[in-house]
Order: C-alpha cells, then structure tokens, then sequence
C-alpha cells in the first residue's frame, strides 16, 4: 500500500510523547496507528508488541521484565486486548517518570482500554488518530475522500470498485471479530442491521424507539449497540447544546457513522454518481466536513444545538477563547436564514461559518461569513481571516 504522509497527526503524536510518560494513540481500526507510530517515534526502530500476535504476548508473561526501561520507547499496538496490563505500566512509569516510556495503540475509547481510569491520573496524553486528513491527499481530492472515506486503504485502493470491496470486507471483518475483541458479544447479523439502519438516521437525532422497533429489539438494547459503536470509534454522537433561553431545545444527540466510505457501503453508495442521487447527499456531506474538521481542529466539547420551534446550528465549538457556530451545507449558494440569526442571538455567537462546497469566501452579514470548505480544511488561518 502506497503511504500517505501525514505531517499534522505526527506532530500531535511526537508532541505528546515529549511530555508525557504515557501516550495512548486511539482510533478506528485500520486508520493507520501502527504506521504512524513506526515512522514517528524517535527510538529507531521502536520497541514494539502487537498483542494480536501470540509471540508478543508470551513475551509479555512476564510484563515487569519485557517492558523494563531500557531509554527507548516502548509501543504497545491493540492494548485493549490486555486491560491486565495497564496497572503494570502505572507501577513502572512511577518508578522512572520519563516523558515518552510507552505509546499504547487502541481501537476503542480510552474509557474502554481501560486507560481512561484514575490509575494513570496525570501520567498519560491522549491522541486520536481518525482518517486521512484533506490536507493529507490534496483539496483536489475532496470527492475521492468524501466518496471512499478515509481509512488509509480505502483512500489508496487503483478503483472506486476497489475500494468499495475493501470496505464491505472491513465492515464484515469488525462486526464478526473485532467488536468481539473488544469485549461486545452481539449477533453480527442483528449489528450489521442496526448499523445499517444507523445509515439511514445519519445526521439525524437519536431516536431510540423508532430504530428499536425497525430492528425489533428492545430501546435499552439499540443503546448498548450504539455505545458500542460509538466505543469502537465508528460513530459519533454530536451531544446538544443547552442555552439559557426560554426557548424549548433538543436534548437527544445527534448521531453519525464516522467515516462516509462506511457510510456509502452500508447504504450500497459505490459511485459519485450514486451519491449525487441519493437522499442522504446533504446529510452524507455534513457528516464528512463535520468529522474531517473536528478532525482537524480537535476542539473541546464539540456540540449542536437545535429548537423544538426549527432553530438550529450543526455545530458550536469554543475556538481560541472565541465561541464559534457553523452551518455546513452542500452548495455553491449559501445564503443567510432566520435560523443563523437566531443562533447567533441565542447563544451569544462571536462569528458564525457557512462551511460550503463552492471554492471562495466571501461575507454574508457582519457576523456570518460562507468558507469554501476546501479551504477551510487545507488553509490554517481561515478561522481568523475573515474575523478581525
């Protein structure tokens, strides 16, 4: 597989091993994480255990000796298959707390690794590894990620038919075995129903009852099949913003699968053309810049907010001390809404982005502003460029 620079992600990861005994890289399987840790670790080559690989784990029977400090940095890929391990490493990090000890690689949440507990309290940094980034292929590619997603293989694979196989298999290879590997025992067959029938509410608030009914499970099961999911970093749930207004809000979140190439597969998406005529071509594009932006920018607290009188905003983040909204829409013609003004008035908004598909930037009113979303996720300054 032809590699894919990915100069941002490396220095997110460098700069957490300088600084922290214990760094745990997570992502959805198959995002790169072993790659990306191989080719930016300074330790040549790293010290390095796959606990997919039964010679690793036998060597890890013994894990005070196999991970004694040596000076280098030691790389632990799919930790969650192992949480017994995590106490370990708190006793060796406290005997020699060195910045850049162990790099632990997980599929699932930190919560889920085990990492996320209390034991490794102020010893450990967080990196999360999604797909590739625009900046990463090209704005030229827009299409090609957004169509194909962006798991590394995907991206890379000779034809669109190509790709689309890769992740067929992908999606039948995590439902019989990986989520079993993380700890959820669900009937593959019930799961790739539920996912799918995800699919088609991506975008949209969580309705529990109705998508329960639709599968014919109970709504406490079509729960558990979400966390889990979204535990396996698969889907994304969008939680509300709650302003102190009268007005009476949404309080479910909103849920998307992460990744658009899995997403066209689960809804036999295979070309541009396909997607072009789709229903859910506006909603498939929101969840792609959406997903590519928090990528990008990893803000705090990322939320929607939306009124049960048709107010809504897909997106409110705190940027730099500034509170920031932003309107994602597939087209070349964004205009202004009676929805961005009440948005801006109700949650105090310092500026607010229509995040379209056409390649300029230009004002709308003095506090709403259209950005090429091309350019927004290529160009570093254009938060900024159009606010002071």
């Amino acid at each position: 597989m032809a590699l894919i620079d990915r100069p941002l992600d490396a220095q997110n990861l460098r700069e957490a091993v300088s600084r922290a005994p214990v760094t745990l890289l997570t992502g959805p399987r198959q995002a790169g994480k072993s790659t990306l840790a191989r080719q930016s670790i300074a330790s040549s080559p790293p010290a390095f255990f796959d606990l997919e690989d039964h010679r690793d784990l036998a060597r890890l029977s013994e894990p005070t000796l196999a991970l004694r400090d040596a000076g280098e940095t030691i790389v632990i890929d799919e930790a969650q298959r192992m949480p017994d391990l995590f106490p370990t490493l708190r006793v060796l990090v406290d005997e020699n707390r060195r910045p850049g000890r162990f790099v632990v690689l997980g599929s699932a949440s930190p919560d889920l690794t085990g990492l996320g507990s209390e034991s490794l309290a102020g010893r450990v940094a967080f990196v999360e590894l999604g797909g590739l980034r625009l900046s990463d292929v090209g704005g030229h590619r827009l299409d090609d990620l957004w169509l194909r997603g962006g798991l590394p293989e995907s991206v890379v694979a000779s034809t669109d038919e190509a790709s689309t196989r890769w992740r067929d298999d992908y999606v039948s290879t995590f439902l019989e075995r990986d989520l079993a590997n993380l700890g959820f025992r669900f009937p593959a067959t019930t799961m790739r129903r539920f996912w799918t029938m995800l699919a088609h509410f991506h975008g949209q608030t969580w309705n529990g009852a109705r998508i329960a009914r639709s599968i014919d499970v109970s709504e406490s099961t079509v729960r558990r099949y979400i966390d889990a999911l979204t535990d396996a970093l698969v889907v994304r749930q969008l939680p509300p913003w709650f302003a102190n207004i009268s007005k009476r809000q949404v309080k479910s979140p909103r849920v998307y699968i992460r990744d658009s190439g899995l997403l066209h597969s689960l809804l036999g998406i295979t070309t541009m053309v396909d997607l072009e005529r789709s229903p859910v071509l506006g909603a498939s594009w929101e969840g792609m810049i959406l997903e590519q932006f928090l990528t990008r920018f990893a803000p705090a607290h990322p939320a929607y907010w939306s009124t049960h009188g048709g107010a809504e905003l897909d997106l409110r983040l705190e940027i730099d001390g500034r509170v920031l909204g932003f309107e994602i829409k597939r087209t070349t013609r964004p205009a202004a809404s009676k929805s961005m003004h009440s948005a801006l008035a109700d949650l105090n908004l310092d500026h607010l982005y229509v995040v379209h598909a056409g390649p300029h930037n230009f004002p709308l009113t003095h506090h709403i502003t259209a950005v090429s979303a091309t350019q927004l996720l290529t160009e570093h300054d254009q938060l900024t460029a159009h606010t002071k």
